[in-house]
């Protein structure tokens, strides 16, 4: 049995109009990392100042506050910091700075020894406190820049 001319018709152009829509696009996730400043200015010695040259910022895409007490950011060697009680206001954003001081409402420290991002090249992942859900990531290379904008 053959296809109606009619069925036939509408088969071609269904098929049209899928090769023609644009391609659905990520939904942009409510905490996003915005930039990572992998490479602290000068050399990498150790001290506190310098530690505190790298960073990584966060930003509520969303129009509610979120508690991110217990979220995880992690780099992919395993580095992690889990949030303190925090609760990151609508379009606002935190920084995530890897050295020691104290946590305000717009700078947050990890209170590391030592330098967490690789300059060579790492991922920087933010995951759900509730489920350790992955929200956002954003990965760099070698780059003759400090900072990467994702």
């Amino acid at each position: 049995m053959r296809p109606a001319p009619a069925l036939a018709a509408v088969g071609t152009a269904t098929a049209v109009l899928l090769t023609l829509a644009p391609p659905a696009q990520a939904a942009t996730p409510a905490v996003q990392i915005t930039k990572v400043f992998y490479d602290s200015p000068g050399s990498d010695r150790g001290g506190n100042t310098s530690l505190n040259g790298e960073y990584v910022v966060l930003k509520n895409t969303t129009k509610k506050a979120i508690n991110m007490e217990k979220w995880l950011l992690r780099d992919k060697t395993g580095h992690k910091y889990r949030f303190p009680k925090f609760t990151l206001k609508p379009g606002k954003s935190v920084t995530v700075r890897s050295g020691e001081g104290n946590d305000g409402t717009s700078t947050i420290f990890w209170q590391q020894k030592w330098y967490v991002w690789n300059n060579a090249g790492d991922t920087a992942g933010i995951y759900r406190g509730s489920d350790l859900k992955k929200i956002d990531t954003c990965s760099w290379g070698r780059s003759s820049r400090a900072y990467v904008a994702c």
